[in-house]
């Protein structure tokens, strides 16, 4: 049971920032971040108000089942009604629940998908390649759109690859494939016919705005060199690679991909400020060390998380410990959604096992 009051607040601070976003002398950096709260709390407002509004419509339907001279047309209808009620009450309960789950301030935002090659030299490479056509997939089969930041070609396969992915909530949904893929396979050029183990490390950041992450000019090294990427007409020709340094924390971003050096330097400063974004939602969670506790994965890139079996054609995680016989519709992104459900169901579980137990 959630204590009324509890909700109460939620409905008071909704018609606060309602007022608040009307105002014509709000700040524009205050109306982001009251319009992202607003616009949360809108989706369960519904909920909310009929949670606090049942004792009072129970207790107008229980005068009408205790009438002693009532209608018995009427009685009946109450009673249905309150059978009616007390069903969308546990529902309105359920959705309120997992609203109040601690949240992540993230999950409503962009994703910045990096998958790099690991152990496993040329197979590794190609696994690349084909978590790339997966998530692929399944951007085009949930309707997101994606942009290539950087691409990085091995042979066949690729090196790195890092995609900028855009929707509603895209985070929240991708933000469990963070950690080490490995394939096991027999690659086409294995003559015995034994199988390989290959790895790939998928990494997946929150996309920070300005509002996000201060980053100051000063705290910046950028140094401008030539492409080194395979020749073509403008490539190695002009110095527009571009490398930042945000010293503060020593992280360094390459970006090579466009012509242009603004353009390069524009697509690493969209990296650089999520890999810095990130790096401080990792240091609060350190020091927070129950919220690693309380949810699936940790979330770190060297933890093993996921196996694609080629012989057996299966696809395990291992967080989770769940197995699905379906390696190829997973790799076209037709099962994705399934694992994915079945991750962030288990997460809230874990998560509303540990609000209980506090």
């Amino acid at each position: 049971m959630i204590p009324i009051e509890k909700i109460k607040l939620i409905v008071e601070k909704y018609n606060n920032l309602e007022k608040q976003l009307a105002a014509s002398d709000i700040d524009k950096r205050d109306f982001v971040q009251k319009s992202k709260e607003y616009s949360n709390i809108g989706e369960i407002i519904n909920e909310a108000k009929g949670y606090i509004g049942f004792e009072k419509a129970k207790e107008d339907l229980e005068k009408i089942l205790n009438e002693k001279n009532g209608d018995e047309e009427m009685i009946t209808l109450a009673e249905n009604e309150l059978i009616q009620l007390s069903k969308k009450k546990i529902e309105y309960e359920k959705t309120l629940k997992i609203y109040l789950l601690p949240k992540d301030e993230a999950d409503s935002k962009n994703a910045i998908l990096e998958m790099r090659a690991g152990t496993g030299g040329l197979e590794a490479s190609l696994f690349v390649s084909d978590l790339y056509k997966m998530y692929e997939k399944v951007c085009l089969n949930n309707k997101w759109s994606f942009e290539i930041i950087n691409i990085s070609k091995s042979g066949e396969g690729f090196k790195e690859v890092i995609l900028l992915i855009k929707g509603k909530n895209i985070f929240s949904f991708l933000k469990y494939e963070s950690g080490v893929h490995r394939v096991q396979r027999v690659p086409k050029t294995e003559t015995q016919g034994r199988i390989h183990t290959s790895a790939a490390t998928v990494a997946v950041l929150p996309e920070a705005e300005e509002v996000d992450v201060k980053i100051n000019e000063k705290d910046l090294r950028i140094d401008v060199f030539r492409s080194g990427g395979p020749g073509g007409q403008s490539v190695n020709t002009t110095d527009s690679a571009v490398r930042i340094t945000h010293l503060p924390t020593g992280i360094v971003v390459s970006q090579q991909d466009e012509k242009s050096q603004h353009r390069n330097k524009e697509k690493g400063m969209r990296i650089l400020r999520s890999r810095v974004y990130e790096a401080e939602r990792e240091k609060k969670d350190k020091e927070r060390s129950e919220n690693r506790k309380s949810q699936i994965g940790s979330g770190d890139r060297s933890e093993r998380i996921r196996t694609y079996n080629f012989p057996q054609g299966r696809v395990t995680d291992h967080r989770i410990n769940l197995t699905l016989h379906k390696l190829e519709a997973f790799l076209n992104g037709d099962a994705f959604d399934e694992l994915n459900q079945t991750l962030r169901l288990q997460d809230q579980e874990i998560k509303l096992a540990n609000l209980k137990t506090k």
